[in-house]
């Protein structure tokens, strides 16, 4: 199942990398191992539909013309994708209900793989989709086999209000047999947690639960009239025209965000050609304080805030004379306040671009808030602060301590922790001192200090107490 997520106020990064790559066609072949697992879920759907087809129902009249009918309106149906919650959907469940009941009930799954198939017929022919991702096609069709075994062995002849109990048990097992087939291919086809599939296939879930009683009024007017069954069409349409418009929002917001990442990555280049060592420090707390997002476990938008904030938190420092940023010795009073001024400045730049970076400005502003509340520019305290500030804070002055400046020389990765645990709950927030600390620890080889893979490998040479506290000028 391809993810799409829900459209707020902007994509999630996730979202976006399964947007970009969304499409309902793709010329190119399956992977060994997911055709394998694809092919032997198509060849097991097979066989348990053409075995149900022979031994269940018998006794209920056939119409060819309708059936047709029904599994090009399938198939119409299932041309349709609407993007909601964290998955797509399509309205199919407006004429696999009334299968249930105008066709043989043991036939059904064999019906609806049809119809899926015709309504898959266009890429193919067109040469959107590779041949070989046709056995994906039974697969997907797991779902009409519990709905058909309830109803076929519960010996339900039309859709009778009087049958609700079965019909309710046939709605669960529908769910139970599309969330567990998609859950183990996809698992197995993947290697993707079987713990995540809940949350991707829940939206899915609850509009087939949704449409279920408007595909059961379908089936209960074309028990009289079969064909009256087309009346749905029209719904069809208008959910196709709501899709295409929803789709259009989606490629907007996945442009606007490309934009700002643009801009971000634009930014933070005309940083580091302002100033070499800051946009090599920037980059630096990047990647340190993703590590310390991932480890724990934030959003994967407050992830993407922290990345951007991380990259742009010394933004403003572009107002800042050269000659004050590196100048070597103490800084005067003045020259503190013009230092202290810069996250203001790089959230007034962040904010005139607007959008998401109006968020990841409100991180660059707190970045140099202290845990006890004396940091600058709002002088916040706790929780008061943004994670988001609070772990590029840490970052920053980790990175910083670790890296040779102009007025002083670097920490050894030992003294650098050392001191973070001295300003745990002071300077910085304790949650994210024992993420970080726990970070480099693990990825520091015993018998010393080492780069990492983040830029803090330099040994200190007799820094004074004073410097210690200061940590980073920026």
């Amino acid at each position: 199942m391809t993810i799409f997520g829900e459209l707020r106020a902007g994509l999630s990064p996730a979202v976006e990398e399964l947007l970009e790559g969304f499409d309902s066609s793709s010329p190119t072949p399956l992977p060994r191992r997911e055709l394998i697992v694809e092919a032997i879920a198509s060849v097991a759907f097979l066989v348990a539909a053409v075995a149900m087809a022979v031994l269940i129902d018998g006794q209920r009249p056939f119409s060819v013309p309708v059936a047709l009918t029904l599994v090009g309106a399938y198939a119409v149906a299932s041309r349709v994708r609407f993007a909601i919650g964290y998955g797509y959907t399509v309205p199919t469940q407006l004429f696999f209900v009334p299968m249930l009941f105008l066709l043989p009930v043991g036939a059904v799954p064999l019906f609806v793989a049809a119809g899926i198939i015709l309504g898959s017929l266009p890429e193919y022919l067109a040469g959107r989709s590779h041949l070989s991702r046709m056995v994906l096609l039974p697969g997907d069709s797991w779902h009409a086999v519990g709905p058909a075994l309830v109803l076929g062995l519960g010996g339900v002849a039309g859709p009778e209000l009087s049958e609700l109990p079965l019909l309710l048990a046939a709605l669960a097992a529908q769910l139970a047999f599309d969330t567990g087939s998609s859950t183990l291919r996809v698992w197995l086809a993947l290697a993707i947690s079987p713990k995540l599939q809940p949350a991707l296939l829940g939206w899915v879930a609850l509009v087939d639960v949704l449409l279920s009683p408007v595909g059961l009024l379908v089936a209960i007017a074309a028990a009289q009239s079969p064909y009256q069954l087309l009346l749905a069409l029209p719904l069809v349409g208008l959910l196709a025209i709501f899709a295409i418009e929803r789709r259009a929002r989606l490629s907007q917001a996945l442009e606007l965000s490309r934009a700002y990442r643009g801009t971000t990555l634009a930014l933070g280049d005309v940083l580091e050609a302002d100033d070499e060592y800051t946009g090599v420090h920037s980059q630096s707390v990047v990647s340190l304080s993703v590590a310390v997002a991932d480890e724990l476990g934030i959003s994967s938008t407050g992830r993407r805030n922290v990345e951007f904030g991380a990259l742009l938190h010394d933004v403003g420092k572009i107002a800042v004379p050269n000659e004050i940023i590196n100048k070597p010795g103490p800084l005067t009073t003045d020259e503190w306040l013009v230092i202290k001024a810069h996250t203001i400045e790089g959230q007034r730049m962040l904010d005139r671009v607007g959008g998401l970076l109006s968020e990841v400005g409100r991180i660059v502003r707190s970045s140099h808030e202290r845990w006890d509340g004396s940091g600058y520019p709002d002088g916040l305290a706790g929780d008061e602060i943004p994670l988001g500030s609070t772990i590029v804070s840490c970052c920053d002055a980790f990175n910083a301590m670790t890296t040779d400046r102009s007025y002083r020389a670097a920490m050894s990765l030992e003294e650098a922790l050392a001191e973070l645990l001295r300003e745990s709950g002071s300077q910085f927030n304790p949650a994210v001192v024992e993420v970080l600390t726990r970070i480099v620890e693990r990825a520091t080889p015993q018998g010393g200090d080492h780069h990492v893979g983040i830029n803090v490998g330099q040994r200190a040479r007799g820094l004074s107490a004073g410097a210690r506290a200061e940590t980073s000028r920026l």
